[in-house]
Protein backbone atom coordinates (compact mmCIF):
# COMPACT_ATOMS: atom_id res chain seq x y z
CA UNK A 1 0.00 0.00 0.00
CA UNK A 2 1.51 3.27 -0.74
CA UNK A 3 1.95 6.17 1.68
CA UNK A 4 0.47 9.34 1.19
CA UNK A 5 2.28 12.02 2.75
CA UNK A 6 0.46 14.40 4.68
CA UNK A 7 1.26 17.61 3.95
CA UNK A 8 2.20 20.48 6.33
CA UNK A 9 -0.09 23.73 6.59
CA UNK A 10 1.96 26.64 5.45
CA UNK A 11 1.24 30.26 5.88
CA UNK A 12 1.90 32.59 2.82
CA UNK A 13 2.82 35.93 4.46
CA UNK A 14 4.38 38.72 1.73
CA UNK A 15 5.07 35.72 -0.91
CA UNK A 16 7.17 34.32 1.57
CA UNK A 17 6.06 30.81 3.07
CA UNK A 18 6.33 29.18 6.74
CA UNK A 19 5.50 26.15 8.07
CA UNK A 20 2.62 26.51 10.66
CA UNK A 21 3.94 23.84 13.02
CA UNK A 22 7.43 25.90 12.75
CA UNK A 23 5.69 29.00 13.97
CA UNK A 24 6.79 30.69 17.41
CA UNK A 25 3.98 30.70 20.32
CA UNK A 26 3.31 34.11 19.28
CA UNK A 27 3.04 33.58 15.65
CA UNK A 28 0.67 30.80 16.40
CA UNK A 29 -1.69 32.83 18.48
CA UNK A 30 -1.50 36.17 16.12
CA UNK A 31 -2.60 33.33 13.36
CA UNK A 32 -5.30 31.91 15.62
CA UNK A 33 -6.47 35.86 16.16
CA UNK A 34 -6.59 36.28 12.84
CA UNK A 35 -8.98 33.41 12.07
CA UNK A 36 -11.26 34.61 14.97
CA UNK A 37 -11.32 38.04 13.17
CA UNK A 38 -12.12 36.82 10.34
CA UNK A 39 -15.24 34.44 11.29
CA UNK A 40 -16.28 37.75 13.17
CA UNK A 41 -16.23 39.85 10.04
CA UNK A 42 -18.32 36.47 8.07
CA UNK A 43 -20.64 36.40 11.04
CA UNK A 44 -21.53 40.22 10.45
CA UNK A 45 -21.20 40.31 6.93
CA UNK A 46 -24.45 37.38 7.58
CA UNK A 47 -25.93 39.75 10.47
CA UNK A 48 -25.64 42.84 7.83
CA UNK A 49 -27.56 40.67 5.04
CA UNK A 50 -30.59 39.76 7.29
CA UNK A 51 -30.35 43.69 8.35
CA UNK A 52 -30.81 44.69 4.62
CA UNK A 53 -32.89 42.63 3.79
CA UNK A 54 -35.36 43.29 6.36
CA UNK A 55 -34.71 46.52 5.55
CA UNK A 56 -36.33 45.89 2.27
CA UNK A 57 -38.86 44.09 2.85
CA UNK A 58 -39.86 46.69 5.68
CA UNK A 59 -39.29 49.99 2.85
CA UNK A 60 -42.02 47.92 0.98
CA UNK A 61 -44.43 47.64 3.68
CA UNK A 62 -43.88 51.45 4.26
CA UNK A 63 -45.01 51.82 -0.03
CA UNK A 64 -47.98 49.66 0.68
CA UNK A 65 -49.04 51.89 3.71
CA UNK A 66 -48.63 54.74 1.72
CA UNK A 67 -50.46 53.77 -0.92
CA UNK A 68 -53.65 51.88 1.01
Amino acid sequence: MAKVKKEEPLLTVDGQKYSVAELSDEAKNQLVNIQAAEAEINRLQVQLAIAQTARSAYQQALIAALHA
